[in-house]
């Protein structure tokens, strides 16, 4: 069916990165556009398509990558550096004064570093071939690929061992890759195939000796470990678990992690809520005592391991504790100066509502999602805290994702009997 081709003028970008354009009736959303420029798109539903561009806005240049386009991991290569931090921020802006939030944050600090050192690949069997890649925006599609520019130099074999892992699992079923670059080498975690042969992980672990992988997991299980993969985490070594969550840069963690830190320089006793590995507590420990709360088993073992190797921290509990179901309440909280949060993408509402009804001084929130931390800001500030500062840290170069670091405080309030963890 021909699809018929129309004009419009792109009024600015919206918060996913697409340019939004009007007519009578809604919105239009059109990808790889910028304001002001008048565009040739068809049109599906509140979806627009660019057929080509009559008038080219000054904010924009080539992109740097081929797959540009076609590939749905990057959205904004075509605009320049200058407009891409400007939209950053004012969409954050935006999002904050929508939730009643006022405040000036501090400049945006790049740590998108020597690019991403962690990311999981698609692995799609077609035409008796597997193909390896990223999905197209918006769809099931895979796009091969045979190289990504956001990649950090530890991952650049990463694409040819993910096609090579593939090959030799076999079977038909989708794969998932996930690649990790660690300080002694690559880590792997395939996902999607199900058990496997004693035969079969024979394949396996001789194809990951011969491609020099430290280790090579299947959906969390060790085929082999040639080398223990490793990575520096403040003053400690961390050995990350098996296909475990881990700061997509390098820099992006350090920058992190030293905001965190300057917020919380005179704490003395510090929950860290959502600690993962410990990107937080390993550096908290070196001078406040720290209460680590995670989820996520694996994780919090790697981050007792890593405290317990590390000579001159303070003491580092850990408790294994989902904080959506069950968060800690007001008086397991009023022991601590300083509270820092970090939770996934969906927030931390359950935790926050009793955060605002406590009696800690210092709040440090850490947030991947711009949307859900102003939700849980406004619930902080409704219960007398303050947002003192705002960090945004861009690690993720090209997308519309940013990451926030925010202090919050609250008046001293009166002295009660306090319990200490640990």
């Amino acid at each position: 069916m021909l699809k018929l081709t129309r004009q419009v003028t792109i009024d600015r970008l919206g918060a996913q990165g697409d340019g939004i354009a009007h007519d009578d009736q809604h919105d239009i959303f059109i990808p790889n556009t910028l304001p002001h420029e008048q565009v040739n798109i068809t049109q599906d539903g509140t979806r627009g398509e660019v057929v080509d561009i009559i008038t080219h806005s000054p904010s924009r240049q080539s992109a740097p990558c081929a797959f540009f386009g076609q590939c749905g991991g990057c959205i904004l290569q075509h605009a320049t550096p200058d407009f891409y931090q400007d939209w950053k921020l004012k969409t954050l802006l935006e999002t904050l004064r929508q939730a009643g939030i006022t405040i000036t944050p501090e400049p945006m600090i790049a740590a998108h570093g020597q690019g991403r050192r962690r990311v999981t690949l698609h692995a799609r069997r077609e035409n008796g071939q597997w193909q390896v890649g990223f999905m197209a925006r918006r769809s099931h599609t895979l796009i091969t690929i045979d190289h990504c520019l956001l990649l950090a130099p530890g991952l650049s074999q990463g694409l040819p061992a993910a096609q090579t892992l593939v090959e030799a699992l076999g079977g038909d079923k989708p794969l998932d890759v996930q690649l990790t670059a660690t300080e002694s080498g690559l880590d792997a975690d395939i996902r999607g195939h199900g058990p496997i042969s004693d035969g079969k992980r024979r394949v396996l672990a001789t194809t990951a000796h011969h491609l020099g992988l430290a280790r090579l997991t299947l959906h969390h299980d060790i085929i082999i470990e040639q080398t223990t993969p490793s990575l520096t985490m403040g003053a400690s070594t961390l050995i990350p678990p098996p296909g475990g969550f881990l700061q997509a840069t390098e820099k992006g963690e350090q920058e992190l992690g030293q905001l965190v830190m300057q917020a919380a320089h005179h704490a003395k006793m510090v929950a860290d809520l959502f600690a993962g590995v410990g990107t937080f507590s390993l550096r908290l420990a070196q001078q406040a005592r720290v209460h680590a709360v995670e989820s996520d088993a694996p994780a919090l073992a790697a981050l007792d391991r890593a405290a317990r190797n590390t000579p001159h921290l303070k003491p580092i509990t850990c408790e294994t504790r989902d904080l959506f179901k069950r968060p800690l309440q007001v008086l397991e909280l009023n022991p601590f100066d300083t509270v820092v949060f970090d939770p996934p993408r969906a927030g931390a509402e359950a935790q926050v509502r009793q955060l605002a009804r406590s009696d800690v001084r210092t709040v440090i929130g850490v947030s991947c999602n711009a949307a859900t931390f102003a939700r849980d800001a406004k619930i902080l500030m409704e219960g007398g805290y303050e947002l003192e500062t705002l960090w945004p840290v861009d690690q993720f170069l090209y997308s519309a994702h940013l990451e926030l670091v925010a202090r919050f405080s609250k008046a001293k309030a009166p002295k009660k009997q306090r319990r200490l963890f640990g």
